[in-house]
């Protein structure tokens, strides 16, 4: 294991109030929010700058073991090995869980505040303040909580869900009604949002980013309808004009540094909504310290972007245009969305803090998001134009031998028909590959849907490497996956673990909240 540098990624670095400065003057400013500027600033603070995707992306089998000669991160090991993390760093649970909440104190200050503005948009600021409060409860259910399950809801814990400013919540409740709560927040905001008074709308909850979370979010609460009508209305009529034109970033001249600033632009018309976070989750891809576990090139080979697909296979014969545009060395091969961010905090640049700027709702994914929904009220017909126009907009014309294909009900049916199926207790690297058995969770699928789930999820992998939404989708899908380890037996993790609901801050328990289950 290599220990990173205390200067300038030590967890002393981070209180809650150290890297905002508008939340340094927060508490005293507090009482002074009487009118709509003061109150656009207050909801400004409500989104966390702590990301679970760092701890969702490493549980998943989108990483593995390159080999005990390489450097890793304690709270790395742990999340790969789906263990509780005892460290209290920037990607890790305490620090997730305390800036979530402290996201949720600042909306709900700013709805209580909102009573004293007498002027301004004021119902738009409020419904992006409720909206800031579920996405906040949102992101880190997906990372504590297990995926939603209608036959299990009532037995599966939620999240504290605090609806009042300066009144805590001990009790976890139901993921029931974790989702109903969120649910309610998003119903109630919808109807009024508004950007009209944002200076940066990509880093708020914009029109565009609001219907993106919804779409989401009633994916994962098995709201088929619902989640295609609010992707329809982030969307619009054209969906691939807001896409990402991801075949100019091969005439780009600065390499891995200009993809990644182009990807995370805010004048890219595909980012629905940015959000920053302290978090080693671009700079695991680039430093040393964290090459045992990562994004091997066998990996990348059999399972991500260089796997054999209806669009090609490897990098040459491969219409696919992210497999032009990887960077690394053999143990981290990445597609270069994401990088590290540095806040200096002295001239000599040796002290500071490292961002990620993270586009957690894009059009890209949304359109993903409304195929999968289409598939799942067998609406086969739009659901293909939609992954037909996702592989229109990732991919050229032709490659090598390969060429773009027109996706069909028959010609995926015929793609993974001559697939393996990766078994579930994997023993080595040679049986990786990119069909796995679904089991969901909480509703059936025939085999017409199996099939086209099996590219639409290769699809939502790709698209949201990095991100840590492969995490869900392995829960909202039961898919039983591997990982290895050098020198030790691979573990397991099964169709419905319960290690998918990660565990709580060891403080958090400690003070009394009901921790989530392990089997014996």
């Amino acid at each position: 294991m290599k220990k990173i540098s205390v200067l300038l990624l030590g967890a002393g670095l981070l209180g809650l109030s150290s890297c905002n400065d508008f939340l340094d003057r927060l508490p005293d400013d507090r009482a002074e929010v009487n009118d709509f500027e003061k109150a656009t600033q207050l909801v400004s603070s409500a989104y966390s700058t702590a990301s679970p995707a760092f701890m969702m992306e490493w549980s998943s089998d989108n990483v593995t073991d390159n080999g005990k000669t390489f450097y890793y991160q304690t709270d790395q090991d742990q999340v790969y090995r789906w263990k509780a993390v005892n460290t209290t760093g920037n990607d890790d649970p305490q620090h997730v869980w305390g800036y979530a909440y402290y996201a949720v104190g600042n909306a709900n200050q700013a709805l209580e505040d909102l009573g004293k503005v007498k002027s301004g948009n004021i119902e738009a600021v409020r419904a992006e303040a409720l909206l800031c409060r579920a996405w906040a409860v949102f992101s880190i259910a997906n990372a504590f909580c297990m995926a939603y399950d209608e036959s299990k809801a009532d037995q599966y814990l939620g999240l504290p869900y605090p609806k009042e400013a300066n009144r805590s919540v001990d009790k976890r409740g139901t993921l029931r009604e974790l989702y109903e709560n969120i649910n309610a927040d998003i119903e109630a905001a919808l109807p009024h949002v508004s950007d009209e008074y944002m200076t940066v709308p990509k880093y708020h909850f914009n029109p565009r980013a609001a219907y993106a979370f919804a779409a989401r979010f009633n994916l994962y609460y098995h709201k088929w309808d619902k989640a295609l009508e609010y992707a329809t209305k982030a969307l619009g009529t054209q969906p691939a004009s807001l896409m990402r034109t991801v075949s100019r970033y091969k005439s780009l001249s600065g390499g891995r540094r200009e993809i990644h600033n182009n990807y995370i632009s805010s004048s890219e018309n595909a980012n629905f909504m940015l959000q920053t976070a302290v978090s080693y989750l671009g700079y695991a891809t680039t430093s040393s310290a964290f090459n045992r576990y990562n994004y091997a090139n066998y990996l990348v080979d059999r399972e991500l972007y260089w796997a054999e697909m209806p669009w090609g296979t490897g990098s040459i014969n491969n219409t696919l245009y992210e497999t032009k545009l990887l960077y690394g060395p053999n143990q981290v091969v990445v597609y270069p969305k994401l990088a590290d961010e540095w806040e200096y905090t002295n001239a000599a640049k040796t002290r500071g803090y490292i961002h990620v700027v993270d586009p957690v709702l894009t059009a890209d994914e949304t359109l993903l998001v409304r195929a999968e929904a289409e598939i799942l009220l067998k609406k086969y017909t739009e659901a293909l134009a939609d992954m037909n126009t996702w592989v229109s907009v990732h991919c050229a014309p032709s490659s090598g031998t390969a060429t773009r294909p027109t996706l069909t009900i028959a010609s995926i049916k015929a793609f993974f028909d001559s697939q393996e199926t990766v078994p579930e207790k994997m023993e080595s690297k040679d049986q990786m590959g990119v069909k796995k058995a679904l089991h969901p969770q909480g509703f059936t699928i025939d085999e017409t849907q199996t099939n086209l789930l099996y590219a639409l999820l290769q699809m939502r992998r790709l698209e949201t490497c990095m991100q840590g939404l492969r995490f869900m989708d392995i829960k909202r899908y039961g898919i039983a996956f591997t990982h290895l380890l050098d020198g030790e037996n691979p573990i397991y993790f099964k169709t419905g673990d319960l290690r998918g609901a990660l565990q709580l801050p060891g403080d958090v328990i400690e003070a009394g909240m009901e921790p989530n289950p392990r089997e014996n």
